[in-house]
């Protein structure tokens, strides 16, 4: 059974892998998008990351 550093370094590299999808199979798309992303103001920046955790949280509880 795994304890609690080996599952959060797991997540940790599930991360990194899932992140690394996008600039590694379309990086011009990738980079357009971070030109649109850096132009949100705060407050919408501040919704979707709130929207972002709710929906992990909400996909982990289903899931566990």
């Amino acid at each position: 059974m795994l304890d609690g550093w080996s599952e959060l370094g797991i997540a940790f590299a599930l991360l990194l892998i899932f992140e690394g999808i996008m600039p590694f199979l379309n990086p011009s798309s990738w980079r357009r998008t971070l030109r649109t992303i850096i132009e949100f103001d705060d407050k919408t920046l501040r919704i979707l990351g709130f929207s972002s955790m709710i929906v992990g949280l909400v996909l982990l509880y289903w899931i566990h």
